[in-house]
């Protein structure tokens, strides 16, 4: 009985342990820290803009330290695999991680990541969005990335996320006494651009898989369409979303918030 009850612990002990080291099986082909370290530039990158637009490029280190320690490459990290863990699980880890493992799926990670390190020089989203925008929207790719744009619900889950983070960092401002305005106030505000971020979003989404996914035969994008439409890629999409959304929504806070910080010392 002894013996059995040992065996039990042990196999209780290593369920969990494989899990983890499937995850992060999942966290390597996936390439996160990757991307981890390109969403931390374009969140350096959006404190710049912040300095520039709100401080009059009057920050300096102090802003500078705040935004950096902010967007920590290893939180986003942390934040990308507490997502997906719960979403991921059994045979549809496994399938994810065998797509994104073969060379396929290697080849659309790297792609992506080099689409998006691209976009974040302004000259080239403007010009992939210009590309996208006049495409002929009969195109057998266009259809495809379409079709992969409906299957995650890609549009109306970036618009929504966009509007929480607004959200969350305009009512950083009135905690920090930089405005004073009701709760209704704060969602007026913020669902007043919802029309304007949804069109932006849609063509944004299209420009950049666009040209991520040009280098891709017909064939390799069909592949790929089919994956993301199977329930192994719609549990990833939502696993992505599901660590996303609240780091992002926590971002913004903590952005409104030393905003909010600077703005008063200004006044003082």
């Amino acid at each position: 009985m002894r013996k059995l009850l040992a065996a039990l612990m042990i196999v209780a002990t290593a369920l969990p342990l494989w899990a983890g080291a499937r995850l992060t099986v999942l966290m390597d082909v996936l390439d996160i820290r990757e991307l981890s370290g390109i969403l931390q530039d374009e969140g350096l990158e959006f404190g710049r803009t912040l300095n520039r637009d709100w401080l009059d490029d009057e920050g300096g280190a102090v802003w500078s330290g705040q935004v950096q320690r902010i967007y920590d490459a290893e939180r986003i990290t942390e934040s990308i695999r507490a997502g997906l863990e719960p979403a991921l699980d059994g045979e549809l880890l496994e399938d994810v991680i065998a797509f994104y493992g073969s060379e396929l799926g290697g080849k659309i990670v790297q792609l992506e990541n080099s689409a998006r390190r691209a976009m974040s020089d302004p000259a080239v989203e403007e010009q992939a969005r210009a590309q996208y925008a006049s495409q002929d929207q009969d195109d057998p790719r266009l259809i495809l990335i379409g079709q992969m744009i409906k299957a995650g619900d890609l549009v109306n889950r970036n618009v929504t996320s966009a509007l929480n983070s607004n959200y969350q960092f305009l009512r950083a401002l009135v905690d920090g006494d930089v405005y004073v305005m009701s709760e209704d106030e704060i969602l007026s505000d913020v669902l007043a651009e919802r029309d304007a971020i949804t069109a932006d979003t849609t063509n944004w989404l299209g420009a950049f898989l666009s040209l991520a996914y040009s280098p891709l035969t017909l064939e390799e994008l069909t592949l790929y369409a089919e994956f993301t439409s199977s329930p192994a890629g719609k549990a990833l999409n939502s696993g992505f979303f599901a660590g996303f959304d609240p780091l992002y929504e926590d971002i913004s806070y903590a952005l409104g918030r030393a905003m909010a910080l600077n703005m008063v010392a200004e006044e003082l």
